[in-house]
């Protein structure tokens, strides 16, 4: 059966499209394709051969236009069985390819209409309104779409009850083999570390408040998604303690877990944080570290429950240092906690289980041709 990705937004190789789905499926021995607009060509890795439609250009507008054209012709051209989409601003696209007789599957990353609440760049007063909207067009298209792949079982939940023909969630733990090493705790640095995408509702802000208050350095990697408010706060005190690492390739993500002794993971309390099952959590958690994580309720429960680290208010900046220093203060109680969740993580929080979830649905469509 041939698999075709789509994504008008993502990075080609990004860890929850490509690394873990697309090369899953590929490994499983489908014909998996991806495709992608990032100017940066084709090529072929892990059995996936990917099809870039060329960068975008422009704001948000044009890339939901123009570069969803060329995603969709682009598509349409392949002929796959199966069309597989990470991006909402592709489902027009993904109807139409359904009517041209292609299945597809709607891969759903995160509570959009939730998430919409929180968007900087969408007026107040036009932010209930466009979610209302969101929702409505998702709900819509998941009754008529093949399958729904949720990334969370509360996303999944949501679709189940809008009426979705198939819906099932591949939640996105780690891949162990990238994270899971034998690091003696003592050849770590005194040093915390924020690893993925950097806005004002993933936290940033707050965690380069509470460093002046620390005796550490941040390791910071990652894609900010607001260039101006990098600029803001590298005239905070607190810069001083950031090393600013930029965008890490896999290797250099493993190197960064291994050397740091407390993973940060303070996103802010929006709609779609508060339930949502971060990857970074789990990856720091993987690789033996303690992690400072919000007080949300479905995090209290995961860390409590491992025992692997402290919960804080994600928007007092003394709640993050002061967590800080009681981890740093105790050594023997910090990497205790860090085995206990790599345990957990061993246990529970995998990508192997949510693999055969994945390659099972596709067993089921392949059944249904």
């Amino acid at each position: 059966m041939k698999i075709a990705h789509l994504s008008s937004a993502h990075p080609r190789h990004d860890i929850r499209i490509f690394v873990k789905e697309c090369a899953t499926l590929a490994a499983a021995g489908f014909e998996v394709s991806l495709i992608v607009a990032d100017g940066l060509g084709d090529e072929i890795n892990r059995g996936v051969r990917l099809y870039d439609v060329g960068a975008k250009s422009g704001g948000r507008l044009s890339r939901m236009t123009g570069t969803v054209k060329r995603v969709y012709d682009k598509a349409l051209a392949l002929q796959p069985d199966v069309v597989h989409f990470h991006d909402p601003e592709l489902i027009p696209a993904a109807l139409r390819l359904q009517q041209a007789g292609i299945k597809v599957v709607y891969d759903v990353h995160e509570d959009v209409p939730r998430q919409v609440l929180a968007k900087h760049w969408i007026p107040d007063l036009a932010r209930p309104w466009v979610s209302r909207g969101v929702e409505t067009l998702e709900d819509f298209a998941a009754k008529r779409f093949d399958a729904i792949v949720a990334a969370t079982p509360v996303i999944r939940e949501r679709f189940a009850r809008a009426g979705a023909k198939k819906v099932i969630d591949v939640c996105n733990y780690p891949i162990l083999a990238e994270l899971i090493r034998d690091t003696p705790w003592q050849t770590r640095r005194n040093e915390v570390c924020y690893l993925g995408g950097i806005s004002r509702t993933r936290g940033i802000a707050p965690i380069i408040a509470a460093l002046p208050d620390t005796d550490t350095r941040l390791n910071l990697a990652g894609l900010w998604s607001e260039p101006d408010l990098k600029t803001a706060l590298q005239r905070e005190a607190g810069w001083s303690r950031v090393n600013d690492l930029g965008v890490l390739d896999r290797t250099g993500v493993g190197e960064v877990l291994a050397a740091s002794k407390i993973g940060l993971v303070t996103l802010l309390p929006t709609p779609s944080y508060v339930e949502s099952l971060p990857i970074k959590l789990f990856e720091y958690m993987a690789a033996g570290m303690p992690v400072i994580a919000s007080d949300f309720p479905l995090w209290r429960q995961i860390i409590e429950d491992a025992d692997c680290g402290l919960l804080v208010d994600p928007q007092e900046p003394q709640a993050i240092a002061d967590a800080i220093a009681e981890l740093l203060g105790d050594d023997e109680r910090a990497r205790l906690m860090g085995e206990s969740g790599k345990r957990a993580v061993q246990a529970k929080y995998s990508w192997v289980a949510e693999a055969d979830k994945l390659v099972a649905l596709y067993r089921e469509l392949e059944l249904a041709q």
